[in-house]
């Protein structure tokens, strides 16, 4: 993956994140599933300084289970979640991989945060589990 572009489901707020992402994780916090309304978020971390955005998307701040700052970033008219920006990862946009035009290349390297896993959540057994975030 070169490039990624990808946007909300009603096309008003649009991004481009240029190179492949560092990493895409599966994320199963209770902040995720909250977010998400499922057993995990998967995310894909771009370069912050190589993503753009067209149009403007609505943010909500919060301090995470860990303690950790977030933004998450949504289009309300819509109901997308887009993007995330953590504190703990300043330069990185974390892309929810699921607002991605074509997703294909983003598979995920590991699964983080499965001490917090739902019991019934499906998980990739060749995939590194990590009980929190890895150092």
């Amino acid at each position: 993956m070169d490039n990624a572009s990808g946007g909300c489901a009603c096309g008003r707020i649009r991004y481009t994140a240029q190179g492949a992402p560092a990493l895409v994780i599966n994320c199963h916090c209770r902040d995720c599933q909250r977010a998400t309304g499922g057993q995990m978020g998967t995310l894909a971390a771009f370069p912050r300084a190589g993503f753009r955005l067209e149009g403007a998307p609505k943010g909500h701040a919060y301090t995470a289970d860990t303690g950790n700052k977030l933004t998450r970033y949504f289009y309300p008219d819509c109901g997308s979640r887009l993007f995330t920006e953590a504190d703990a990862m300043p330069d990185m946009t974390l892309v929810t991989v699921g607002s991605l035009d074509d997703a294909g290349d983003c598979k995920p390297g590991m699964n983080i945060f499965v001490a917090s896993a739902q019991p019934w959540a499906a998980m990739d057994d060749s995939l590194p589990k990590f009980d929190g975030m890895p150092g």
